[in-house]
């Protein structure tokens, strides 16, 4: 059974993938919906914008405390449309929150009007840059972290000032639609500062041709470049978090047991749907055998299913299945060897229905999908490198660059240091993503611009640059009564300060 959004001419229906029942009836929102949403945050971007730093930390958090008081709820919404498990949806409610705090209280430290150098020839002058908001901010979230990673756009932007109009998955619409609704709870005066529309692909690209004054993506790259190409119409700046296919790099000197159990984390959590998820594992030849005979067996422990105590719970995305099987099927037919799981493992099991149990591929070619094409499910492809240097080397050939992990005891940081990614994280995995203050996001074909930290909030600002007049220029170069004195004077000057 393949579990889809059900859709009539003016509603769909988001599913259950576990079980395939009904969890909500939301609207299909149209561009003159999205229109009548951004007049309305034309407005409250203005309203909220004049409350400045201190009032805006404080409703945002008034916010955080309602969604601490209503996480049951949330989480109970979380895992009937996602299938995640109640420990990975506590997971990301509480990253989550994390992130929202740091953006409330750093706001004004990072955007806030500050004096910097003017410099000799500007001596006379103070100097200011500040980073006021953009307006209105336009939010296209994925399904398979449907708090966390929109959080990074929406409360980044709502703390920098901006309002903010969020489109949530057409598979995880009640999640986005209780956030907005719960904004809204906790202040009602601000209601229409951060709302939420819905739909399917039209809603979306409707939003990118909106007007709205940035626009912020997360999913797959080439939905990416769809979104890119809209918002290109009106020249609406985006933020694009594409897809990734992270690698994961074991040395010879690491504690075997622990990196393999990090090694499956990584890459089966969430039932693998993470861009941010290990997909590719290079190990050290002198611990490789070893390290798969550890896993195979960490792995053997491991199944999916739709039940609340599965450790792996369902696909999301139902057409997911087909991607993760034509990735398995091509690398066993170039000569991968499958060590656990394996195309007959989807729709397998206990699990059943839209459930893929946990495989393991070992001795991958390096131009098969499984290695170069993001797969998003609960597979690992596991080859041994001669050396870090090779690691490396095969992990930088990916045309992604969102990022990667490093276990080694003695070269980590190192390694780490060579690695063509926006994040890398050196004997730990995810943590990166944990850390409010550090910025978020990719390159090559995972996206550009980042959320998080100090560069999330200013990817929603603009930076204004001011100068004031302290007193009068020695020499008056800015005016038609300049003299042929100056102009000698200023001419030694620059020979002085740049010529030697």
């Amino acid at each position: 059974m393949s579990v889809q959004p059900l859709r009539t001419e003016t509603t769909f229906d988001s599913l259950n993938p576990a079980t395939g029942e009904v969890v909500g009836t939301h609207p299909i929102q149209t561009a003159d919906d999205i229109q009548a949403a951004l007049s309305r945050a034309r407005v409250a971007a203005e309203k909220w914008r004049r409350i400045g730093y201190g009032g805006r930390r404080e409703m945002l958090d008034n916010w955080k405390r309602h969604l601490v008081a209503s996480q049951e709820e949330l989480g109970q919404l979380l895992r009937l449309e996602t299938g995640k498990r109640a420990g990975d949806a506590q997971m990301e409610l509480l990253m989550s929150l994390d992130h929202l705090h740091w953006a409330a209280k750093n706001a004004k430290r990072v955007l806030g009007r500050t004096r910097v150098p003017a410099g000799l020839l500007m001596a006379n002058n103070k100097a200011y840059v500040e980073y006021p908001p953009l307006g209105v901010i336009g939010v296209i979230g994925p399904w398979n972290f449907p708090v966390f990673t929109p959080m990074g756009s929406i409360a980044y932007a709502l703390a920098a000032g901006n309002a903010v109009i969020f489109k949530p998955s057409e598979y995880t619409p009640g999640v986005g639609a209780w956030l907005a609704a719960s904004f809204a709870e906790a202040n009602p005066d601000y209601a229409d500062t951060f709302q939420v529309v819905t739909g399917l692909g039209d809603t979306g690209a409707a939003l990118c041709r909106s007007g709205v004054d940035k626009l912020a993506f997360t999913g797959s790259t080439a939905t990416g470049k769809r979104v890119m190409a809209a918002c290109a119409e009106s020249l609406t700046p985006v933020v694009i978090e594409g897809g990734g296919k992270d690698a994961f790099i074991v040395d010879e000197d690491v504690d075997v047991a622990e990196a393999a159990e990090a090694v499956l984390w990584a890459g089966m959590f969430n039932a693998g749907q993470a861009c941010v998820g290990a997909e590719r594992v290079y190990v050290h030849e002198r611990v490789y055998d070893q390290f798969v005979t550890e896993i195979v067996e960490q792995a053997r422990e491991l199944h999916a299913s739709g039940e609340p105590d599965a450790k792996i719970g369902p696909i999301t995305m139902p057409a997911q299945k087909e991607v993760i099987r034509s990735h398995l099927e091509d690398a066993i037919d170039k000569g991968a060897t499958v060590m656990i799981g394996g195309p007959d493992s989807i729709d397998a099991g206990p699990g059943g229905m839209n459930c893929v149990q946990p495989t393991i591929l070992t001795n991958v070619p390096e131009d098969s999908l499984e290695m170069t094409d993001e797969t998003f499910g609960p597979t690992l492809a596991v080859n041994p490198v001669d050396s870090m240097e090779e690691a490396v080397e095969r992990t930088n050939a990916s045309r992604y660059g969102l990022a990667g992990t490093v276990y080694s005891r003695r070269r980590g940081m190192e390694i780490a240091g060579e690695i063509r990614s926006g994040m890398t994280a050196v004997n730990s995995f995810l943590s990166y993503a944990g850390v409010p203050s550090l910025p978020f996001g990719g390159v090559g074909e995972s996206g550009f611009g980042r959320i998080h930290g100090p560069d999330g909030l200013k990817e929603f600002t603009y930076a204004h640059a001011i100068t004031e007049r302290r007193f009068k220029p020695p020499l008056r170069l800015t005016t038609f009564k300049r003299s042929e004195r100056t102009e000698r004077t200023a001419d030694r000057l620059l020979k002085y300060l740049y010529g030697r």
